[in-house]
């Protein structure tokens, strides 16, 4: 290795103009559909699109939200440190792709809603309504907050970039473009081991990643709103298909990216010699290390890393801009469409701001970061039980529904900060995004505790943090079966 600091390199003036472009093209993406754009005043042209969108952009849209910088820095470390078995999210990928597909965009698509949680007040009541749609707003909120700042500290710590100066930049032009151009700036812009207590295996890989992405590509507003977006359901369809070539193309790219690192770092482990300080900082270091004598190459690197984030970012904020006008505005105040549509903007830059804010709070967690992450599983494995106990269930009732999401969301809450219990500084318990404050020695997937029996309190509090979403998911539909036939039934149809 090159490097006898933590930093293997800095950034020269031509890595900064690199960046630079990066978020200029980005908001002028923006300034050009508002532009385009003007004739239109309905909070739907500005939210959804006009529903004019076509199957390709919407496929790269959906591919680019949630590979966040976060995939970028954080699978290659994945695999550098534990091996290749992340691959098999390929086949959580194509479930999850054949699930939301067949099972729930047909029903969004045609009840022609802009809220996911619209669906929650036909098929349930509006109490239901609200809770899930506060719950998204947290949850969102909450891990928008940590996409903007986790990427910048890693950075920051082995390129020198200055720490806010990425954070705020990122922040203030994904608020910019979404408040200016709406969700059409946001679109073109963006085996075998069995022991659950294992972190990743096949199993937890395969059937706790298959949960974890449907309740985002099934469910979650930010996806769904661009999908439904589209002109018919044929383009929806295809463009979720589009977007898992992109899935398994990144994800490759990542498990490649990892062997690299372990290639040139195998008899000399940057983070055992204390040249960085967390796991996600080794990808960086590797472009330092090797790019560092090329300028403009490693601007190159941060600026795809930091394309991602935008797409997360912009995508979060259009979709709580349009929860909080569907749900929480639309239904209590009688206002025009021109008033909704300047309403939606307004709350696109406050969002925005609540999002920067949320990464300021992320520098002050500490060990709670990797805590924060995994909130994102904990809260959405109940809400896909809830959307999969209604359109799935025809009998299921408001009580049942209220029952099973409150009883998941504890259940599932119960795991996941019992978790916090058991994670150390040597392993990477919930998520590949945590940092921890020691460097470790290169090891197997951890164990937490294999004594005894698997089935004790401490080794439920063990299990592989990919299983937080199916445990909530089981338990809502569970409770929410059983409380609606004590409490009688309802007749509906999910056609």
């Amino acid at each position: 290795m090159s490097g006898d600091s933590l930093m293997s390199g800095s950034f020269v003036v031509a890595d900064y103009v690199v960046f630079a472009l990066m978020l200029v093209v980005s908001a002028a993406v923006g300034v050009y559909y508002a532009w385009a754009d003007r004739g239109q005043r309905s909070s739907g042209d500005f939210l959804m699109g006009g529903r004019r969108l076509t199957a390709l952009p919407v496929s790269l849209s959906l591919t680019a939200s949630f590979m966040s910088a976060i995939t970028v820095l954080s699978n290659p470390a994945e695999v550098y440190r534990y091996g290749a078995n992340i691959g098999f999210y390929g086949l959580s990928y194509v479930m999850t792709m054949v699930v939301t597909s067949e099972v729930f965009l047909p029903v969004f698509y045609r009840l022609a809603i802009t809220s996911t949680y619209e669906y929650l007040e036909l098929r349930f009541n509006r109490a239901t309504r609200l809770l899930g749609t506060v719950l998204f707003i947290v949850q969102t909120i909450l891990y928008t907050g940590i996409v903007i700042y986790a990427p910048a500290l890693a950075l920051n710590q082995v390129t020198g970039m200055d720490l806010w100066g990425a954070v705020i930049s990122t922040g203030v032009v994904c608020t910019f473009y979404c408040t200016m151009g709406g969700l059409k700036a946001v679109v073109w812009t963006d085996v075998f081991d069995t022991n659950p207590l294992r972190r990743h295996t096949f199993w937890t890989i395969t059937v706790g990643g298959t949960f974890v992405w449907i309740s985002i590509y099934g469910i979650n507003q930010a996806q769904v709103q661009r999908y439904i977006s589209c002109k018919s359901l044929t383009h929806a369809r295809l463009s979720l298909y589009i977007n898992l070539l992109g899935l398994l193309s990144i994800l490759l790219c990542s498990v490649f990216a990892g062997m690299c690192l372990y290639s040139v770092y195998k008899n000399c482990d940057p983070w055992t010699a204390g040249l960085v300080s967390a796991p996600d900082q080794l990808m960086p270091y590797l472009v330092m290390d090797i790019l560092g004598d090329y300028p403009g190459l490693p601007g190159l690197f941060v600026a795809a890393a930091y394309s991602g984030s935008l797409s997360t970012v912009s995508s979060s904020i259009n979709a709580l801009a349009a929860v909080t006008v569907e749900d929480l505005i639309k239904p209590y105040i009688n206002m025009s469409e021109k008033h909704l549509s300047w309403t939606s903007k307004g709350l696109s830059l406050i969002y925005g701001v609540l999002c920067i804010g949320m990464a300021g709070l992320a520098s002050l967690m500490g060990g709670i970061l990797q805590a924060a992450i995994s909130i994102f599983g904990v809260i959405g494995g109940p809400l896909l039980g809830l959307f999969t106990l209604g359109i799935l269930c025809p009998f299921a009732n408001s009580k049942g529904a209220l029952s099973g999401l409150l009883s998941g969301l504890v259940v599932s809450l119960w795991v996941g900060i019992g978790g916090c219990n058991f994670t150390t500084t040597d392993s990477l318990n919930w998520t590949s995004t945590a940092l921890p404050t020691e460097p470790a020695s290169i090891t197997t997937a951890p164990l937490h505790n294999i004594d005894g029996n698997p089935l004790l309190a401490d080794n439920w509090y063990s299990l592989s943090y990919l299983y937080f979403s199916p445990i909530g998911t089981i338990v809502a539909i569970s409770v929410g079966l059983l409380v609606s036939l004590f409490t009688g039934t309802v007749t509906y149809s999910t056609a």
